[in-house]
């Protein structure tokens, strides 16, 4: 397989390996009652076959692992912390309802979830990384990129919305672009959801099948579901460039989305340096008592909304 340089020299023949770029496991993992780390898997492969997650398990250890979530974000919040999260992979992977789980228990004000359409006349002008850099969080923040600026190594690359310069400087870009943020003091965390392609064909089929559904399959995904092997390498090379200690990558096995999910909340939770600084209780005190003088208005002077249920 040829394979592109970082520092933008000729391809030349080279076996691909994944394993060399993939972020050892951390020692320091918390334990959680539910273990579901495939890491030691290769990339883009069927998972072994594991015993279904009944939905009540399911929705125990969500409810407990979204709980520290909001511990975390009580401790972002108080100590200034900033952290953003990238979330990467091919169509259908799971990447939107993972974001969706996290963002969910979270205080809105504080926590953000990034999801950038195709760049405007001008932001195509721009340098590249400008339209994300306004989206960086400030003191206490948590950003969520539902895609990033790791379009331009994926679908700009491989469909051509980019031209062959512009890949290889942003492969030479990238890896100074993210130590400058975590030099900063930003805490930078990247997944990548690893589905299979009959996995990811399921996905589409259940999209295409279901209105409520249909909006999430674009003809960009339609394009992509053929273009299988290009994205393939396209992620080894983004992979090897971009791979850096100062911030690397970690794969998330997505053929399950309920595991999936569980396991990178869990990830995320072990990255944090957090500790519970959920306040205490608040005494509510007694009500007012509304005063005599107050009238309602009378309620055929309103619209209501029609009890249909």
């Amino acid at each position: 397989m040829k394979r592109a340089h970082c520092d933008g020299s000729p391809a030349v023949e080279e076996a691909p390996s994944l394993e060399e770029n993939r972020p050892k496991k951390n020692k320091k993992h918390k334990k959680h009652t539910i273990h579901l780390s495939t890491e030691n898997q290769p990339a883009e492969s069927e998972p072994p076959e594991q015993k279904k997650l009944s939905s009540k398990a399911y929705e125990i250890e969500l409810a407990r692992l979204q709980a520290e979530l909001v511990k975390m974000q009580y401790w972002i919040k108080h100590t200034g912390y900033r952290l953003v999260i990238l979330f990467e992979g091919r169509d259908a992977a799971g990447k939107g309802g993972t974001i969706k789980r996290i963002a969910e228990p979270l205080n809105p004000r504080g926590c953000r979830i990034v999801a950038l359409g195709t760049p405007s006349d001008r932001e195509k002008t721009q340098w590249y990384f400008q339209r994300y850099v306004e989206h960086l969080p400030a003191a206490g923040e948590i950003v969520l990129f539902d895609r990033s600026w790791y379009n331009r190594a994926g679908v700009e690359h491989v469909m051509g919305f980019c031209n062959d310069d512009q890949y290889q400087e942003f492969l030479q870009s990238c890896p100074e672009f993210e130590r400058m943020l975590v030099r900063s003091g930003v805490m930078l965390l990247k997944y990548w959801f690893s589905v299979s392609d009959d996995e990811q064909e399921r996905r589409f089929q259940s999209r295409r099948t279901d209105p409520a559904r249909r909006w999430k399959l674009s003809p960009m995904d339609l394009e992509s579901r053929d273009r299988w092997v290009e994205f393939s390498k396209a992620k080894d090379t983004m992979f090897s460039c971009t791979n850096i200690p100062e911030a690397p990558w970690f794969t998330v096995e997505a053929n399950d989305k309920k595991r999936a999910r569980l396991n990178c909340l869990s990830h995320i939770l072990s990255k944090v340096p957090y500790t519970d600084m959920t306040p205490e209780a608040m005494e509510l005190p007694p009500r007012r008592v509304a005063p005599d003088d107050y009238v309602r208005p009378p309620r055929n002077e309103q619209f209501f909304v029609p009890p249909t249920y």
